[in-house]
C-alpha cells in the first residue's frame, strides 16, 4: 500500500504506534511522562500537521510521519519494523513532497541523530529544553544544501 494521507479515523492506530516506538526508543522517559504525552498527541498534535502513514500490504500502519511549516515534527515507525527501510522511505517522501527541511531530535537519541545525518541533516543548532520546556535537550537539524 505504501504512503497514503492520514486523518482522525487513522489517530486510533498512529497513538498505539508512537507509544510504543516511544517505549523502544526514548529511554529517558518515564512511562508516567509518556502517559502525559499521550493525550497532547492525540488531541493537539496529530491535527497540528500534515500527517502520512506507511502501511504493509495487508493494509497494517507500520509507522507515520507529520510535518508542519517545513518542519518533522514527528517521524515514528511500529519497534518490530525499525531498520527496514520505512522511516526511510516517510522521511524522504517528506523531503520531496512536503517540503521537510528541518527537524529537532532529542539529544538521547543518538539513533534519531545517525537515521537524521544519514538522510542530510545537519546539526545547526542546541536547545537545552524540549518543546513542553523538560530538561530532554533538542539538536536543531536542518539540510543545509
Amino acid at each position: 500500500m505504501g504512503i497514503q494521507e492520514a486523518d482522525a479515523q487513522h489517530y486510533k492506530e498512529l497513538i498505539e504506534i508512537w507509544q510504543a516506538s516511544v517505549q523502544a526508543t526514548h529511554d529517558f522517559l518515564a512511562d508516567g511522562e509518556i502517559a502525559k504525552l499521550r493525550p497532547l498527541i492525540l488531541e493537539h498534535y496529530f491535527d497540528a500537521v500534515k500527517l502520512h502513514y506507511f502501511a504493509i500490504d495487508d493494509g497494517k500502519i507500520v509507522g507515520f510521519i507529520g510535518v508542519a511549516d517545513a518542519n518533522i515534527e514527528m517521524l515514528f515507525v511500529a519497534p518490530e519494523f525499525i531498520g527496514q527501510g520505512i522511516g526511510r522511505a516517510l522521511c524522504e517522501f517528506a523531503l520531496t513532497r512536503l517540503g521537510a527541511k528541518r527537524v529537532d531530535v532529542n539529544e538521547q537519541n543518538p539513533n534519531a541523530i545517525r537515521f537524521y545525518k544519514n538522510m542530510g541533516f545537519e546539526e545547526v543548532g542546541r536547545s537545552d529544553l524540549d518543546g513542553q520546556g523538560n530538561p530532554y535537550p533538542l539538536i536543531h537539524m536542518a539540510l543545509v544544501n
